[in-house]
């Protein structure tokens, strides 16, 4: 292997990990498809929805909570769980469809909606997402809605001018699931 390709490599697992370490994790919600299995027995590998409750039923550990926790965590409560019963075995757990981090962007954009965050999605990336805004938007006027657990609204301003050319880029925040995007 060349120089070249090893360094290229080791450039790739570096920007992967540093990017993997600042991503934030996403708590699963209602409606999220999940495949979950466990090492070396078939019968234990299945798809599962995260229920209106909350809860999803598996073999072995019955329902548990799974809404408001990471995949991660909900893998090790589950190989916790499960290893009660089968010593040591590795549980897998995929989130194979996300139905549940979602955000909205209304307004004068070009189509307003609620679109699907499959990972972390700034400000100016939902905003691309609902198509740009439309020429009579107050693109130095867009705030984003966020609700907290205590159901207490807040606004974050966000002036596209500012950001677009350069300055005031902390505005550009990474949005959580169901912020809203206000274009006025």
């Amino acid at each position: 292997m060349s120089f070249f390709m090893r360094v290229s490599i080791l450039f790739f697992l570096f920007c992967a990990t540093a990017h993997a370490s600042q991503s934030p994790t996403f708590p699963l919600g209602s409606g999220d498809v999940l495949e979950i299995s466990v090492w070396g027995d078939e019968s234990l590998a299945r798809k599962v929805l995260v229920r209106p409750d909350g809860k999803i039923s598996f073999p072995l550990v019955g329902d548990m909570q799974a809404a408001g926790v990471s995949v991660e965590d909900l893998r090790t409560e589950l190989e916790t769980r499960i290893g009660e019963y089968i010593h040591g075995a590795p549980v897998t757990v995929m989130l194979i469809e996300s139905r549940s981090s979602k955000v909205s962007v209304v307004g004068k954009v070009q189509k307003p909606g609620v679109f699907p965050m499959d990972g972390p999605m700034s400000v100016l990336q939902a905003l691309a997402m609902a198509g740009g805004m439309t020429p009579y938007a107050s693109t130095g006027s867009v705030r984003v809605v966020r609700t907290d657990a205590a159901g207490v609204q807040s606004y974050l301003p966000f002036d596209y001018d500012h950001v677009a050319g350069g300055k005031s880029l902390e505005q550009n925040v990474l949005l959580v699931p169901g912020d809203i995007v206000i274009v006025p």
